[in-house]
């Protein structure tokens, strides 16, 4: 079909773009002999699974369910899993599907690492490197702020695992994960801290794990330093050196198309524009980041002749998706198209107040293919 023919609310997924980053990783890979995995958490769209496998080499799971689609649908790959804390009902299959499992704590490390190496897994433990790159407004995704959950600092590490020598023979790597939409000179700030805390252990590790973040495929990003970073690790220390981006994969390679349901006028103040998508139920990183997703042919407040609000068509008085302006005024059954929206918005959409899901389609060139759609009885069925 064609886009005039898309029923909106709905998801694309451009295929031609996703496989412009697919490239841009899969080079950094031949370049350094690194290996980048599918952070799922970010994109889970399992339809284009088989393209991701032609290039990266596998995918990495934040839980069970995760840990399971990779072994589902990028059969042969490897099958990487991370959890805070891991439930012991779900170790069995955990330990039958995965390659490599990261423990977050050493608690966790004394109570599934053992079975964990017995089940042929290679064991990683999260470090907490103590070192915060994020901006201010960013704290709500700084895994290194004061009083984590996340990872192990060094003394803790001392204290704990050097106390207990066969925790340290049950470790493969070390993992750390402390970006969130970052460029190559955070990783180097973080790493650089890193190494001076950990290189004593670095020798005996089989790999290291700089986790995700990394916003490889955007424009501006420093490929070269992420290399030399690679680099540094791999030739210093023999290790293997993993990332797991998930945003950088999907980049700028999916859209949401919505529809205009509805232009209000009040005196005084902006107009606005109900469309049938909500920021609430369909991007809720716009609400919850906070950030203003960007949208095709449009601008900032008051920069084009015609400025709106844009909201959603839930109850939820906040449901905003941001200001935008345009260059002419807009129109009941007009389709507008948010950009970069293929990244943490399929994985967190939700139904509340009964609204629908938005289709999923993939777009290559012109055509574009129905993937899933859905109805009232996926409302239902979650309740």
């Amino acid at each position: 079909m064609n886009a005039e023919q898309l029923h909106t609310p709905c998801y694309v997924i451009d295929r031609d773009r996703l496989e412009e980053n697919l490239k841009v990783l899969r080079g950094v890979m031949d370049r350094t002999g690194c290996r980048i995995l599918l952070a799922q958490k970010a994109f889970s769209c399992y339809a284009v699974y088989p393209l991701i496998s032609q290039y990266l080499c596998g995918a990495t799971a934040s839980g069970l369910f995760e840990a399971r689609l990779c072994h589902e649908e990028m059969p042969g790959r490897e099958n990487h899993i991370f959890s805070p804390a891991f439930r012991e009902e779900d170790m069995p299959e955990i330990l039958s599907i995965c390659d490599h499992i990261v423990f977050n704590s050493i608690r966790q490390l004394e109570l599934y690492g053992k079975r964990a190496k017995e089940a042929g897994l290679q064991v990683g433990l999260r470090i907490n490197p103590q070192i915060s790159t994020q901006p201010a407004e960013h704290a709500i995704y700084d895994p290194c702020a004061k009083g984590s959950r996340l990872g192990v600092t060094l003394d803790e590490f001392r204290e704990s695992v050097l106390s207990k020598l066969e925790l340290l023979d049950l470790l493969d790597g070390l993992h750390f994960h402390t970006l969130c939409e970052q460029n190559s000179d955070d990783l180097e700030t973080t790493l650089n801290g890193f190494e001076e805390q950990f290189s004593e252990w670095l020798p005996q590790m089989k790999w290291v794990n700089f986790g995700g973040g990394h916003h490889i495929t955007r424009a501006d990003y420093d490929i070269p330093r992420l290399e030399r970073c690679i680099n540094r690790m791999s030739q210093g220390y023999g290790l293997m050196v993993y990332l797991e981006p998930g945003e950088a994969i999907a980049l700028n390679a999916g859209y949401l198309h919505t529809q205009v349901l509805e232009v209000q006028h009040h005196a005084g103040a902006m107009d606005i524009a109900i469309v049938d998508t909500s920021a609430a139920c369909h991007m809720p990183d716009v609400l919850e980041m906070p950030y203003r997703p960007p949208l095709r042919d449009s601008g900032q407040p008051g920069e084009k002749a015609y400025t709106y609000r844009l909201g959603g068509p839930t109850c939820l008085s906040g449901d905003i998706i941001g200001e935008y302006s345009f260059d002419e005024p807009l129109k009941e059954g007009q389709t507008l198209i948010f950009e970069d929206m293929a990244i943490y918005s399929m994985v967190k959409n939700n139904t509340f107040n009964g609204m629908p899901l938005p289709s999923i389609y993939l777009k290559q060139g012109s055509d574009y293919t129905l993937i899933k759609s859905f109805s009232y009885a996926d409302f239902k069925v979650r309740l």
